[in-house]
């Protein structure tokens, strides 16, 4: 499977000199060479599918463990241990590109389907709904 990504580095851009030359680029054509996607070939082969409704992140100053588990009694605090199933080890710069990823997809999602609440008790008991049971007891 092939996928599309831009380009990024961590260091600050070199600053432009003050005097442009006759043959710099169009400031259009200069953006278009900076911002050309890169093909990136991947190989999903080997990847096996895990579903996960619990994720723990802990870490060190150089990085981060991901874990990530089944919650078999996902509302209150389980009576059993979470088992967790899959651990990912983390550089704090692919961290922060999958932060990146995961918030744009995330938001594309919700542009599309809406917010997603994410406290499970606002799912469960919505508050103050038109025709929920707290407004017929009145």
């Amino acid at each position: 499977m092939a996928e599309t990504e831009t380009p990024k580095s961590d260091a600050p851009e070199a600053a432009a000199p003050e005097a442009a030359t006759p043959a710099a680029p169009a400031p259009a054509e200069a953006a278009q060479t900076r911002q050309q996607p890169v093909q990136v070939q991947v190989n999903d082969d080997q990847a096996h599918a895990t579903y996960a409704n619990f994720c723990r992140v802990t870490g060190s100053p150089e990085e981060l463990i991901v874990d990530f588990g089944l919650n078999p009694q996902p509302i209150g605090v389980p009576k059993e241990p979470i088992k967790v199933n899959q651990r990912i080890i983390l550089n704090f710069y692919t961290a922060k590109r999958l932060l990146a990823a995961l918030q744009m997809s995330v938001a594309r999602h919700e542009a599309v389907f809406g917010v997603l609440e994410t406290d499970i008790n606002k799912r469960v008991r919505p508050q103050n709904q038109p025709g929920g049971k707290q407004q017929q007891q009145q």
